[in-house]
């Protein structure tokens, strides 16, 4: 009896043993995979101009509608893509970034302004435009879709 007892426990140690190793290997297998996998950012183009329209002054505000703040953004998103900052397909993907793209405000503002002007949004302000630009960059940051700054102040 003694020894049934004995190999019982054995066993069940065993098995304890191997479950835990089993489970560590896929545990580490899956961070090291999650590790080099880019954190999905979700954008949600409601809640982006809700953010924007907070974020912008009072000025602003009173400048732009919701329907040419509407605009501003989606004139944004297709610069974003055009410069390959906004993927076409929403996959986990490795993080294989060759080359560093520096995102400069006024180049996005001046844009931003171009667009406008070809689909007749009125901008009062060039300011405003500006404005959108932070507040949407701050979006950005926001839910994590922005890389770290550009440590050389010499970067165009």
């Amino acid at each position: 009896m003694a020894a049934v007892q004995t190999v019982t426990l054995v066993y069940v140690l065993v098995a304890a043993v191997a479950v835990f190793v089993i489970a560590a290997v896929v545990v580490g297998r899956e961070a090291h995979r999650l590790d080099a996998v880019a954190p999905r950012s979700v954008y949600i183009p409601e809640e982006a101009m809700e953010f924007v329209a907070e974020y912008l002054p009072a000025a602003t505000q009173a400048h732009l509608t919701p329907d040419e703040l509407e605009q501003l953004l989606r004139f944004h998103m297709q610069w974003l893509h055009s410069k390959g900052l906004q993927p076409t397909n929403v996959i986990d993907r490795r993080q294989d970034i060759a080359e560093a793209v520096v995102i400069s405000e006024d180049t996005v503002a001046g844009y931003l302004l171009g667009e406008a002007e070809r689909n007749g949004i009125e901008i009062v302000d060039d300011v405003d435009v500006v404005h959108v630009v932070e507040g949407h960059l701050a979006y950005f940051e926001a839910i994590g879709a922005v890389g770290p700054q550009a440590a050389d102040p010499d970067v165009p």
